[in-house]
């Protein structure tokens, strides 16, 4: 059974397995939401320039009573700054809205392929590691060939990749792939944005057998393939409920049955990362 709630990053550091999304948590609400996550036990918080929302995250760490070395904060790199000296001042810039020392993960958002300055961000992510300002870089949304090109032209390779991963898209080659380079898979909408992956019959038993929510048993499938995961919610009860994952485990032939929900055409939005530009 996966009961481990921390994973072992390739850089030696360490990430909680769950970890609290925080995407359209803005302002006064927003800090009051992820406040609330701070006191129900997440610890990982995940956020990104374009979130416009770095300063409602800091907000709500500064309103804890929580050490700072207990908690992991990440942010990401937006595709217009991917040029060298404009991404160091972005990073230092999350660093001054969040009013942090250090952020423990960095990633480049997207790589823009078309644009193809990629390379270029992830050399300022691995300078600014140098400098002090981040504990462990990584990517979101990178294909096979953008993180061979990564290590292939700098010799270093992401902790994480953080993709979209749910149970009409389980990424299989991507997670075979960042497995076989020791690269953490993490997972952004975990639960599909909620879908009709949560209204999903075969979903809907297995969680009725083990007395637990529909989203509950797609997360428990998600840990069990290997995947950190930052589901988000407003709810108390349902931040709760995210974070109850080690009491029951998925059988084979249970986990077989989510992963062949997997569908084709599976992404929410059809963002292809070969293809998909985000600024």
């Amino acid at each position: 059974m996966v009961s481990k709630q921390s994973l072992i990053l390739n850089d030696k550091n360490s990430i909680p397995l769950i970890g609290f999304g925080t995407y359209k948590l803005n302002g006064a609400q927003g800090v009051n939401t992820i406040t609330q996550a701070l006191k129900n036990g997440y610890r990982a918080l995940d956020t990104a320039v374009n979130y416009e929302n770095e300063g409602t995250v800091g907000q709500a760490i500064k309103r804890s009573s929580i050490p700072r070395e207990q908690l992991f904060v990440s942010s990401k790199l937006p595709g217009r700054h991917h040029h060298y000296h404009e991404a160091i001042v972005t990073i230092q810039e999350s660093l001054y809205r969040m009013q942090l020392d250090y952020l423990d993960l960095y990633l480049i958002h997207w790589p823009n392929p078309l644009e193809d300055n990629y390379v270029e961000a992830w050399q300022a992510l691995i300078d600014a590691q140098k400098f002090g300002l981040v504990r462990s870089i990584g990517v979101s949304n990178f294909l096979p060939e953008h993180i061979d090109r990564l290590e292939r032209e700098t010799g270093v390779l992401p902790v994480i990749n953080q993709i979209e991963l749910h149970p009409y898209w389980s990424q299989p080659t991507q997670r075979k792939y960042d497995a076989e380079h020791k690269i953490v898979t993490q997972a952004w909408s975990p639960l599909g944005r909620a879908s009709a992956v949560l209204s999903e019959p075969v979903i809907q038993k297995i969680a009725q057998k083990y007395s637990k929510t529909v989203g509950q048993v797609i997360l428990r499938w998600e840990i069990q393939l290997g995947v950190s995961v930052i589901p988000k919610s407003s709810s108390q009860i349902r931040q709760l409920q995210n974070k109850d994952l080690f009491d029951f485990e998925l059988s084979t032939a249970e986990m077989e049955s989510i992963t062949n929900l997997d569908k084709s055409d599976g992404r929410n939005k059809n963002q292809n990362p070969a293809t998909y530009q985000e600024f």
